[in-house]
Order: structure tokens, then C-alpha cells, then sequence
């Protein structure tokens, strides 16, 4: 029988234990606490994942995407326009922009915007996709809005379309598009881009979120905080062009020889806005090579978007000043009937 005040080595085994006891509890409530934690983070990220590959799933190729528009639908089934998205310009974007512009553009065509394959630009490809959906809607007049560095694609396009299979374009809209590399005035930024892709290197889609919202704070000049965080996000979602095709983009832009294509044209008309606040683009260089070589086609070059803001391209952001520019344009080339049409203008 053990004597008063001999220690007991089982005592501190005890206070060993429960001390293990009172850890493993609060690491089984930590565990718990980090296992839902960390199981609700993955979900969020696997449904974007997944929703990702099935929007990018269902972009493979090049579309066409009707824009409804009741009036011209009913009143122009025979014509339509194209809108040809600029740089990292989203399929949803490009639709944006059209109904933005509806009410000055409705009144000669319907409406279309052409979604660019996240394989990459592929002008073959274009002028398939516009060449069966001009069959298939049996359209016979065509007007082509080309968003900043879709002014390129459309006139190239135009004179694919009119080589290839004899269809002519009506009227071309180059909406601050550089005529070249020299036009685009960030020249260290433009030649990286297209240096890596042509070396094969591709940016990681990780690496997406800091570089857009750093190459938009450049050009802070352009645009408010809100329109900053707006443009960001929006490269960030599923719904966002492919760094594929955005590389693809900046090599064409990098490439563009206008001088191929003049002549090409037949007897489409061609108009040339912008801004000479312009921060994206050269304004003055720009306007004047479109308008020299593309002299025989070109029926205004003068018409300014001033007061928008971002000053680049920004048609959805300012329909206000687009609009009016567009409908004079329209007015003053191709006349609506006058007495007894059946097309009102509202």
C-alpha cells in the first residue's frame, strides 16, 4: 500500500492524456471547420471550371449571332449587318454593342454580330461562317461594323467575300481601327505579346486576372476605376475570349498589310470615326492611311466621337454619340424612300 505522498506515475499519464484528448477534439472541430471551408472553395472553383469548358466547349468554331430586332427583321429580311468584335471583345460584348446602336443601324438591315472561334482568329473561317449565313438568311445587301481592330477583319473579309464567291459589301464602318502595328501606340506591350505567341509560349490562364487589370491601368487615361474593374472582370469570366484567341488577335493586328486589299473592295463605301483622344489607337496616322489608300471607297473621314468616354471604340459605353453619327452617315448614303414606304423612321 502506497504511502502518503509518493507520486503516482499514472497521474501524469492521465494529464498527458487529457491533454491529448482536449487537442484532438479542437483539431477534429478545426478539421471540421477547414474540411467545409476548403470543400465549399473547391465547388465554387469546379462548377467555374466546368462551366468554363462548356462555354469554351461551345465557341470552337465561328458563329454568326442574330441579333432580334422586330422592325428590321419585318422590313429588311433580304439585309443585315455584321459586327466585327475589336480586341478580347466577348461574343456577349459584341451583342451589347449592336443593341446599343439598334436604333441607328435597324433602319437599313437586321442585326449580327460575328463570334470569333477561342481556336483562334481564322479569316477562312470568317468568310464561311458569313458566306452560309448569308445563304441561309438568302440576304442580298450586307453593312459591316468593324469594332477597332475588326475594321481589319471586316475589309478583309469584304474582299474575300467578293473574290471568292461574288458577293459585295455595301458599306464598311472602321470605328477607330488602326490601319497597322504603327497605329497601336503601346508598341513594347504589342510587340511582347506577339513575340511570345509566335514563339509558342502561351499565357496561363492564371496569370490572366493581373495582367488585364494591369494593362488597364496603363491605360487608366482611358477609362474610370468602375469602367477598370467592369472591363477586368469581364476577362475573367467564362464567357471571356480564349488567351489563344486573344494572342491569335495581336499577331493579325501585328501582320495587317491594308495595301492587300485595296481595289479588292469593288464598290463597297467606306467610313472611317474615331477620336483624337484617342489613347489605344494613333488617331491622326490611323485615319489618314485608311483614308489614302482606301481613297476610291471611302466617302467620310472626318467624323469624330467626341466627348465619349473611354475615347477608344466605345460604342457601348456611348450611344448617344455614336448614334446620331451614324444615323447621318446612313442618311447621306443610303436614303430611306420617301412617301408611301413602308419603313417609318422613329
Amino acid at each position: 500500500m502506497p504511502y502518503e505522498g509518493d507520486t503516482h506515475p499514472q497521474d501524469g499519464r492521465g494529464a498527458s492524456g487529457a491533454r491529448l484528448l482536449a487537442e484532438a477534439a479542437a483539431l477534429k472541430q478545426f478539421s471540421r471547420r477547414a474540411f467545409f471551408a476548403g470543400a465549399g472553395v473547391s465547388g465554387v472553383l469546379a462548377a467555374d471550371m466546368l462551366l468554363t469548358r462548356e462555354v469554351q466547349s461551345q465557341r470552337r468554331s465561328n458563329r454568326i449571332l442574330a441579333v432580334p430586332d422586330g422592325f428590321a427583321d419585318a422590313y429588311y429580311p433580304d439585309a443585315s449587318w455584321f459586327l466585327f468584335p475589336g480586341y478580347k471583345t466577348s461574343w456577349e460584348e459584341a451583342q451589347w454593342i449592336l443593341n446599343s446602336l439598334r436604333g441607328a443601324l435597324n433602319k437599313r438591315a437586321r442585326l449580327a454580330a460575328v463570334g470569333y472561334s477561342n481556336q483562334g482568329l481564322d479569316i477562312d473561317g470568317l468568310v464561311i461562317a458569313v458566306i452560309e449565313y448569308v445563304r441561309a438568311q438568302k440576304l442580298t445587301k450586307l453593312f459591316f461594323y468593324g469594332h477597332s481592330f475588326g475594321g481589319m477583319v471586316a475589309t478583309q473579309v469584304a474582299a474575300r467575300l467578293l473574290e471568292i464567291h461574288g458577293v459585295e459589301v455595301e458599306f464598311i464602318v472602321l470605328d477607330s481601327s488602326p490601319y497597322s502595328k504603327h497605329d497601336v501606340l503601346d508598341q513594347s506591350w504589342f510587340d511582347g505579346v506577339v513575340f511570345l505567341y509566335e514563339s509558342g509560349v502561351r499565357f496561363p490562364s492564371t496569370l490572366r486576372g493581373g495582367y488585364e487589370l494591369g494593362e488597364r491601368v496603363i491605360h487608366k487615361d482611358e477609362r474610370t476605376w468602375r469602367q477598370i474593374l467592369d472591363q477586368t472582370l469581364e476577362q475573367l469570366s467564362p464567357i471571356a475570349p480564349s488567351n489563344l484567341l486573344i494572342q491569335s488577335e495581336s499577331a493579325y493586328i501585328y501582320h495587317f498589310d491594308g495595301l492587300r486589299f485595296v481595289d479588292k473592295l469593288g464598290s463597297a463605301k467606306m467610313a472611317y470615326i474615331g477620336n483624337p483622344r484617342d489613347r489605344t489607337v494613333r488617331y491622326e496616322t490611323a485615319v489618314e492611311a485608311w483614308a489614302v489608300a482606301f481613297k476610291a471607297n471611302m466617302v467620310a473621314s472626318d467624323l469624330q466621337t467626341t466627348g465619349a468616354a473611354p475615347a477608344h471604340a466605345s460604342p457601348g459605353w456611348n450611344p448617344n454619340i455614336y448614334r446620331p453619327i451614324l444615323e447621318r452617315l446612313l442618311d447621306e448614303n443610303f436614303p430611306l424612300p420617301r412617301g408611301g414606304s413602308r419603313v417609318t423612321v422613329f
